[in-house]
């Protein structure tokens, strides 16, 4: 398909709308969030790579058909990203103590750390946006329009959009903060996110 035939075959109105819908919903999701909290401590490039490759599979997942997201029950996946999140807080907590450690210079530790960035921030997103409101929206917009491309386009850049900005506000928080105020807030924040889900989970 050349580009002629692309944009006759896409309404970049629909792309706009759905661009704008899922960009403001995912912005104070705790996905976006969490991104932040990755970004100030991680490599942000590979905090980046790995939040967008999560979202490209879960958009291809709400717009191949909604039935999909129905493949894991839903406690399961709550259970599962609360208890990341969990890990994730411990984790930082720990990493408190010994800030100094994940700043350390080198090209080898730089290679190491962009690739554990990329690993740990798509599971991350992965199992927590399994089922979440932009997916399931991305899946309610295609069976209504039955334009699963301009869908799918518009909700992946509104995705990609937020993540960028989210990656860039975690940059931004690690020039200003110390290592162990970051990490201890960090910790603050996947423990907040980790006992929202579990409640809710406990709650249904």
């Amino acid at each position: 398909m050349n580009a002629v035939e692309l944009s006759t075959a896409v309404s970049w109105n629909l792309v706009a709308s759905t661009f704008l819908l899922i960009a403001l919903a995912e912005l104070p999701d705790k996905t976006a969030l969490a991104t932040v909290m990755m970004a100030s401590r991680q490599n942000p490039r590979g905090v980046f790579l790995g939040v967008a490759g999560a979202f490209l599979v879960q958009t291809v997942v709400a717009v191949l058909g909604g039935s999909l997201l129905n493949l894991l029950p839903h406690w399961f996946v709550h259970l599962v990203a609360a208890l990341m999140f969990l890990v994730f807080a411990f984790a930082s907590w720990r990493q408190s103590n010994h800030p100094e450690e994940a700043d350390e210079p080198g090209v080898k530790h730089k290679g190491k750390s962009f690739w554990k960035s990329a690993g740990s921030a798509f599971l991350v997103i992965f199992i927590a946006e399994w089922g979440d409101l932009t997916q399931l929206a991305t899946a309610a917009l295609v069976a209504q329009t039955h334009a699963p491309l301009a869908i799918f386009l518009g909700a992946l850049s509104g995705l990609w959009f937020s993540t960028a900005f989210t990656v860039w506000l975690g940059t931004k928080a690690k020039k200003f903060i110390k290592p162990r105020p970051l990490h201890r807030a960090a910790a603050l924040v996947f423990a907040a996110i980790g006992l929202f889900l579990m409640w809710r989970l406990l709650d249904a």
